[in-house]
């Protein structure tokens, strides 16, 4: 809670130094996302699954022909299906792994138009996300648990187009920055998955993401 109070302060006080030439726009933002979720091990593999998110999001554009900066505060849920499978260790199963979220993406945008009625952007910049689901999932009974990390730090990159000056549709790649969870070994079977050469316990969820957003 902390770090989310440290960061809408942060976050505010950005807001205060934009231009008072610059047009503010609020609006609502939801779309889906197919978490690209990996494991730094060979014994452990994840596949990918559709999620989604939504919540308010403002656009300020700048005076500066273009130029643009949205912010919005974002309830994401991902989830990927992982899989653990070793001869050595005699364990082979599936489970389903969610992550819950808010994220809080500020991107800075630039945008050409194509006539009175659309135009088309780029943005690009970070995301700051803080986990509200459970913080440990367990993925195998009696062998290994899930840890969430209670914050990460991603980037994002993307294009998208707005009509009419209110509809907008994007897509973009979110990048984890770091892992996003470990995975934690237990029991004599996660003995044996911890001698395996290059085993690692890291863990990251990317995300391709497409979203709709209506600005009032």
């Amino acid at each position: 809670m902390k770090k989310i109070l440290t960061l809408l302060a942060v976050a505010v006080a950005l807001l205060t130094t934009v231009p008072a030439q610059a047009q503010v726009k609020f609006g609502l933002k939801g779309g889906v996302n197919v978490t690209n979720m990996s494991f730094s091990s060979d014994v452990l593999d994840a596949t990918n699954r559709a999620g989604f998110f939504i919540g308010p999001t403002v656009k300020f554009t700048l005076p500066i022909v273009g130029l643009g900066v949205d912010v919005s505060a974002l309830y994401d849920q991902r989830e990927g299906k992982a899989k653990i499978s070793s001869d050595k260790a005699e364990v082979e199963s599936d489970n389903t792994i969610k992550q819950q979220q808010v994220v809080i993406p500020i991107n800075l945008r630039y945008g050409v138009g194509l006539g009175s009625t659309a135009s088309v952007f780029f943005f690009a910049g970070p995301q700051f996300g803080f986990n509200v689901g459970d913080k440990t999932q367990t993925l195998y009974e009696q062998v290994a648990d899930w840890r969430l990390k209670s914050s990460n730090f991603s980037v994002n990159v993307g294009a998208g187009f707005m009509l009419m000056s209110h509809l907008q549709l994007s897509a973009n790649y979110n990048i984890a920055c770091g892992h996003t969870g470990d995975v934690e070994l237990k029991s004599t079977a996660a003995d044996a998955l911890s001698q395996i050469a290059g085993f690692k316990k890291g863990s990251r969820a990317n995300a391709w993401q497409i979203g709709l957003a209506y600005y009032f």
